[in-house]
């Protein structure tokens, strides 16, 4: 295994261009390490045949694959429009009402969710990922609100409407978002994302229901909403209670503005990594891909960026799910992030970690940094929970981490989780050495051209409590 390996990690999400046991099988193989599942879309059928395709594939392939589970939240869309079309005029006075009537044709349509409980007059309603800008004028019943329309253009079926201002009270999880949590806790998932994230409380209160359930899955926030980034102080606590972060551009960029998005992924990044969080870039990073072959030069250095900053894991959507190219979008988004890695410093961490993680922070990097300066070929981390791993990936080494986990959830988890490879084995005091020894004879670990020994830097806690506290140095 080359130190020269992909570090950034990959999500795919599967739709249907990618709906067979054959495609997902070659993403996999190409380098894909975690799958979406998005709620948003298909049966729970569907998602029960995708989650055990994907299963098979990494089991071929012998290594953990992740699975998260993308939940819709209160995604609010129209209705069906006659002829799938309706032009606006600068001062058309629209009426959204919550039902599924006919319509008819004229300024008032039906949407999907009753916005007259939670709107309030003079607050903005963009429609159709904010090509149309409304203003609300008037709350007209229990069921429905009146917009007066800012500029000339159209709107279609189904298509979603955003409302940066409006304070949902908590209120993201909806009943189909209840009944795909109950549904998926009992199925293979590693990770579920909430949406529309508002406040820290939004995250526990999912947590708490997943641990009700019985589910093991760690809850991924998706940072879309202008209340979301309202301070940096609010950004943190959500990042705090979360285990990890979607920075979900696509939604934030319609709410809050497109010259927000980059400094935001950037803040994003720098305090996942002080809190050894998780953190997902999404959005558009290859999206020509969904009709070209080749992706854009902007592309190209979107994706570098995020690399470049230290980003966990980069995000395929529509190119993957839908697209025309889907295992060449894999295989380039692989390329690119292997040629920036091997021709570029990952940036520093600029947020150090307080309080009770400070410690075991100190020992991660020690790690890190005495497996640089010594050489090593490797940091093998032995983890029960995957929090000895996160700590050191946090860290960003130039070099593989190995994770050994007695617990297959865990491993799964950890194969979105920078630079990490997984593997499950039986507990024992030595098991991370033990794992090195194996690796290096199956020719998966390899030595510097002309060194006979392995050396590995084995990062490990007692498995009875909580933190990193022992690095040894051991040759294999």
């Amino acid at each position: 295994m080359s130190k020269l390996f992909k570090r950034t990690k990959i999500l795919a999400t599967i739709g249907p261009a990618t709906n067979s046991a054959e495609k997902i099988e070659e993403i996999i193989m190409a380098g894909v390490n975690g799958c979406r599942l998005n709620c948003s879309h298909g049966s729970n059928e569907e998602r029960d045949q995708q989650i055990k395709w994907i299963r098979d594939a990494a089991a071929k392939k012998g290594r953990s694959v992740a699975i998260l589970q993308d939940l819709q939240g209160p995604k609010i869309r129209l209705g069906t429009l006659k002829d799938n079309h309706l032009d606006l005029k600068k001062g058309d006075e629209l009426i959204l009402e919550y039902g599924d009537f006919i319509h008819d044709g004229g300024l008032r349509v039906p949407i999907q969710y009753n916005l007259a409980e939670k709107c309030r007059v003079g607050e903005p309603l963009s429609m159709f990922d904010g090509k149309v800008k409304t203003e609300i004028i008037e709350i007209v019943s229990d069921t429905a609100i009146k917009v007066k329309i800012l500029n000339d253009g159209f709107i279609m079926s189904k298509k979603g409407l955003n409302l940066p201002d409006t304070d949902f009270g908590g209120d993201i999880l909806t009943e189909k978002d209840l009944s795909d949590i109950e549904y998926g806790a009992g199925c293979d998932y590693d990770y579920v994302a909430l949406s529309f994230v508002q406040s820290a409380a939004d995250i526990v209160r999912l947590k708490q229901l997943l641990l009700s359930l019985g589910s093991t899955a760690k809850v991924v926030a998706k940072i879309e909403t202008k209340k979301a980034i309202a301070s940096d102080e609010h950004l943190e606590e959500i990042v705090e209670a979360a285990d990890g972060i979607m920075v979900a551009r696509g939604d934030m960029a319609v709410e809050a503005g497109a010259e927000v998005v980059p400094i935001v992924q950037r803040k994003l990044i720098a305090m996942c990594r002080a809190h050894a969080k998780l953190c997902i870039v999404a959005t558009q990073m290859l999206s020509s891909m969904v009709d070209s072959p080749e992706p854009t030069r902007a592309e190209v250095s979107d994706v570098a960026t995020a690399v470049v900053q230290g980003a966990d894991v980069v995000m395929l959507s529509d190119e993957t799910a839908n697209g025309s190219y889907p295992l060449e979008t894999v295989m380039e988004m692989k390329k690119v992030i292997l040629y920036t890695q091997n021709h570029s410093h990952i940036a520093p961490m600029v947020k150090q970690p307080e309080g009770d993680s400070a410690a075991y922070d100190a020992i991660s990097s020690a790690a890190a940094r005495l497996a640089e300066k010594i050489e090593a070929d490797v940091v093998v981390c032995q983890t029960a929970s995957g929090a000895t791993a996160m700590m050191v990936a946090a860290q960003r080494p130039n070099l593989p981490i190995v994770s050994v986990t007695s617990n297959v959830r865990v491993a799964n988890q950890l194969a979105l989780t920078y630079a990490n490879s997984a593997f499950v084995r039986s507990y024992s005091a030595d098991f991370g050495y033990e794992l090195a020894v194996e690796l290096k004879k199956s020719g998966y670990l390899q030595t510097e051209e002309g060194k006979k020994d392995l050396m590995a830097v084995i990062v490990s806690g007692d498995k009875n409590k909580v933190g990193t506290d022992t690095i040894m140095v051991r040759k294999v």
